[in-house]
């Protein structure tokens, strides 16, 4: 099979397992694509997410899809990956035949012997990045040792396995020396790193190596656990000139009955110290935080608690969820998912329509401000960035008008803030910039 097609779902975790398995298949002959528009390839593999509900729900329409590609000609054979396939295998095996191939997430070696080919351990630290050459995600370790009740995680991805400070500043300059300027570090747990390594919190000292690889020019933190958090690495970011003023810090909630059942490991009052903690160390900083509602036994008050806790601390960034019931965890297994659909679907409207408020607010504050700005594309006549306070497609986007300049991808530039929205902020080039 000489033509790979693959479709990724899910996060950037699985995103970089799929550019790993394009660099393993590109390096012996395959032409492979990922997220073609349409698909068209003698192999398409899906590589899946079956964290929750939706995530699963959107994995099974994929295959059922591809199947339908394969009918109409368009596609020689389907393999399916990742992990949906880890967590429901012998389900999917029973209930879907067409697919003959299912591999869970650590199986890259076998996929790759079953066409034939070999694992290439000298091109590891290399990747073929999908996203703009400019920006790459930087995995830093794999599974997860927390104990969070509603996570399905550990179960799916396994213990918390550390790559080395060596290996990752390995794989970081070999990204930069393919043009990548953004490093974006991604983990189940960023802040758990180092501990299976050497017993203690190792995320500091590799930021600080990090710093040091010439071409980098942005170091953004995403998802780091808030219980236990290294306090050292504040220090980090209020002294880097390379590492952005951005958190990626899920709390989930803030009402102690609930963080008690999620199994959390951190108090309400603990939460708010360490959150006064950050932004006193780091002045201006965006902390961006995720929360679930509708877990069991979430009563009004502690909804109303949440909301009073968004209200006070007016994070910069919030995305959001309802509880999704799943089997295996621990929640799942030992308490009733006690809440309507209807009320969860309530609640989360009313907490997104609150941080709206809040999200605007924010950006009306920027304008008027120059903000360095790092160029994604063009679009619509537009130049499309993005500020230190916004990862990739999760966070806002700057509209630029063009001003007569041309605009390199991931060249920085500062853009004045002249508009604001909710979630958009409109912007100008300095024109005497360089």
């Amino acid at each position: 099979m000489r033509k790979v097609d693959i479709i990724n779902l899910g996060c950037s975790k699985n995103l970089v397992d799929s550019e790993n398995l394009m660099t393993q298949l590109r390096s012996q002959g395959v032409t492979v694509r990922i997220d073609p528009e349409r698909v068209q390839a003698d192999l398409l593999l899906i590589n899946t997410c079956g964290f929750i509900g939706d995530a699963k729900e959107e994995s099974i329409n994929t295959i059922l899809q591809a199947i339908e590609a394969r009918r109409s000609g368009r596609v020689r054979e389907i393999r399916v990956m990742g992990c949906l396939v880890e967590r429901h295998g012998y389900e999917l095996q029973e209930n879907i035949p067409e697919i003959t191939h299912w591999y869970g997430v650590n199986d890259e070696s076998k996929i790759l012997a079953d066409l034939g080919l070999k694992l290439n351990p000298e091109i590891l630290n290399q990747r073929i990045h999908s996203t703009p050459g400019h920006y790459a995600y930087l995995k830093v370790s794999e599974g997860c040792d927390r104990n969070c009740s509603f996570c399905a995680i550990p179960m799916i991805r396994g213990k918390h396995h550390s790559k080395s400070i060596g290996e990752l500043t390995a794989e970081a300059s070999w990204l930069a020396a393919q043009g990548v300027k953004e490093l974006i570090l991604i983990a189940q747990d960023l802040t758990y790193y180092g501990l299976d390594i050497e017993r203690k919190q190792l995320l500091p000292e590799l930021v600080k190596q990090l710093e040091q690889i010439e071409g980098i020019e942005w170091i953004r933190l995403h998802y780091a656990y808030p219980a236990k958090f290294p306090m050292e690495l504040l220090k980090v970011m209020r002294n880097s000139e390379k590492v952005c003023s951005y958190l990626d810090i899920p709390l989930q909630h803030i009402a102690d009955p609930v963080l008690k059942a999620m199994n959390r490991g951190i108090n309400s009052a603990e939460t708010r110290k360490l959150i006064e903690k950050i932004r006193k160390e780091v002045p201006g900083v965006a902390l961006r935080t995720t929360f679930l509602v509708g877990f069991p036994g979430e009563r009004d008050e502690d909804f109303k608690q949440l909301l009073g806790f968004m209200s006070d601390y007016r994070f910069e960034r919030v995305g959001a969820f309802a509880y999704s019931h799943e089997e295996g965890t621990l929640a799942g297994e030992t308490l009733t998912d006690s809440i309507p659909d209807k009320v969860k679907q309530q609640r989360l409207k009313e907490l997104m329509e609150l941080q709206e408020d809040i999200s605007l607010k924010f950006n009306k504050g920027l304008v008027g401000r120059t903000i360095p700005v790092i160029i994604d594309r063009e679009e619509g006549g537009m130049i499309i960035g993005r500020t230190p306070y916004d990862s990739p497609e999760v966070d806002q986007e700057v509209m630029i008008g063009k001003n007569g300049r041309e605009f390199v991808g991931g060249t920085i530039h500062p853009i004045i803030i002249t508009d604001a929205t909710e979630y958009d902020l409109y912007g100008s080039p300095i024109i005497n910039a360089g």
